[in-house]
């Protein structure tokens, strides 16, 4: 039976399912049980957001005191639950957050310093406008990823993409790209990868608020589809990188997906223009960027295709130039580097706020 990344239980068979983020797999118990059975001698338990709120399918190890799975630990302020709908805003929130950090988790990306105190873990906060207050602003400041939770309901962030003029504007996409800003100051700020960031993408000293102040006035620079993967990323060499790094987690995400599903494509030719008629399964593969590229640019006009077949739009519409794809390929290395080099995941996390202080969830951030 066919399992999905979100799923709670089979539905032939009732039993409930947890997803085990030390191993990245799904895990199957007994529904009345309350707890998914572990691979190993004690018994893995449910998240603390799903048994009181339904909002999380992540397991907590055995043994671990903390109530809350490794997701929900990096939680700081979580939606006012007294508030009509905010319980399936904040299930839409967490779903999108949780699908991101499977991908940090896959390739190898720090996300808490344990006792390291000179760098700063990730958080989130879902927050909410309120009467006579500053709007909230999406966005990542000192490790904390701010997400407004109007950006849950699909039709005022589709009100807010065609005001923005953006192809695409999900919740997936809001955490990948704010998560790049961690990362950068994670990765390389102070580093010595920073030379080499400049050669790509632009001195980053730049004045960030006048940048932001003339591509709202006057819109982006004239030649970023040449340049840049979206308009946005020519505002700045951070939105720059943010967006690159947002694309390449949509890469790596889709790509492993595609695989697990052993959709591949029908060659007519082989590497020497011969007649062929065989089919090339998708690579699952993330650690060589050249078939990572090679998988998806085909695989984004195919799904393209199939979405216009459907009357949709575009899945992916976006053009990948030389400029990007070495963007990319920096994005990559980087990566890649990093996993090589041990690191604390998910230590000591503070537990989530299981409904937080209404005063201090609609302060903006």
């Amino acid at each position: 039976m066919m399992v999905f990344f979100e799923s709670e239980y089979c539905v032939k068979c009732g039993e409930s399912l947890g997803f085990l983020p030390h191993t990245l797999e799904m895990s199957s118990g007994k529904k009345s049980g309350g707890s998914v059975p572990s691979n190993g001698d004690g018994a893995d338990g449910n998240c603390a957001n799903r048994n009181q709120h339904q909002v999380c399918n992540w397991l907590v190890p055995s043994g671990d005191s903390n109530p809350f799975c490794l997701s929900c630990r990096l939680n700081e302020m979580i939606p006012d639950l007294t508030i009509a709908g905010n319980r399936e805003r904040w299930l839409k929130l967490e779903r999108a957050k949780r699908r991101c950090l499977y991908t940090f988790l896959r390739l190898g990306l720090p996300v808490e310093t344990g006792e390291d105190k000179s760098r700063v873990a990730l958080r989130f906060r879902f927050l909410s406008d309120s009467v006579n207050m500053p709007p909230i602003l999406t966005g990542h400041s000192n490790g904390v990823i701010t997400i407004n939770t109007a950006e849950a309901d699909g039709d005022e962030r589709e009100r807010r993409r065609v005001d923005l003029h953006e192809p695409y504007r999900t919740l997936v996409g809001h955490i990948r790209h704010e998560s790049g800003h961690y990362y950068w100051d994670r990765l390389i700020s102070q580093s010595s990868h920073l030379a080499e960031f400049r050669e790509l993408f632009g001195d980053e000293t730049v004045n960030y608020d006048e940048a932001l102040k003339q591509y709202y006035q006057q819109g982006p620079a004239i030649d970023w589809p040449q340049r840049t993967v979206t308009a946005y990323a020519s505002l700045h060499p951070w939105e720059d990188w943010a967006e690159t790094w947002a694309h390449y987690l949509h890469i790596v995400d889709t790509l492993e997906t595609a695989a697990s599903f052993g959709l591949g494509f029908k060659k007519t030719a082989d590497e020497n223009g011969e007649p062929e008629n065989a089919t090339s399964e998708i690579s699952g593969n993330l650690d060589n960027f050249e078939d990572l590229m090679a998988n998806w640019i085909p695989l984004t006009c195919a799904l393209n295709s199939i979405n216009r077949g459907m009357g949709l739009s575009d899945l992916y519409p976006f053009i990948i130039t030389d400029s990007v794809v070495d963007k990319l390929s920096f994005v990559h290395e980087l990566i890649q580097a990093e996993a090589r080099h041990p690191k604390a995941c998910f230590q000591n996390q503070p537990n989530a706020l299981p409904e937080g202080d209404r005063s201090r969830l609609h302060q903006p951030a």
